[in-house]
């Protein structure tokens, strides 16, 4: 009998320590866009660097790899652009490098 006390207890306390996976977003109004960061990973091995999914006025965006560093991202196609002016890269780097 004591070791299903102390299972239940064991047990208690591990499913009331376990947070959920937060299924929020982070959104922002950035000069007249709604944009929201749906999905972000930081490089290991490069920290000026993050893969982001995005939606921008509720259009979904593929993964992108936006390089903090060199103020560019490089498309899922592997396409290389610069950041546009107050664009969702800026966004990332200016929240995210702080």
């Amino acid at each position: 009998m004591l070791k299903y006390i102390t299972l239940s207890i064991i047990l208690l306390i591990f499913f009331g320590t376990v947070a959920p996976t937060a299924a929020a977003s982070f959104c922002r109004n950035y000069n007249g866009n709604n944009i929201c960061i749906l999905r972000i990973k930081r490089s290991a091995k490069n920290h000026w660097e993050y893969r982001a999914e995005v939606s921008i006025n509720g259009r979904r965006k593929p993964v992108e790899i936006y390089n903090c560093r060199t103020e560019e991202k490089i498309q899922k196609n592997g396409k290389i652009v610069k950041f546009q002016p107050n664009g969702v890269g800026k966004l990332i780097c200016s929240v995210l490098n702080k």
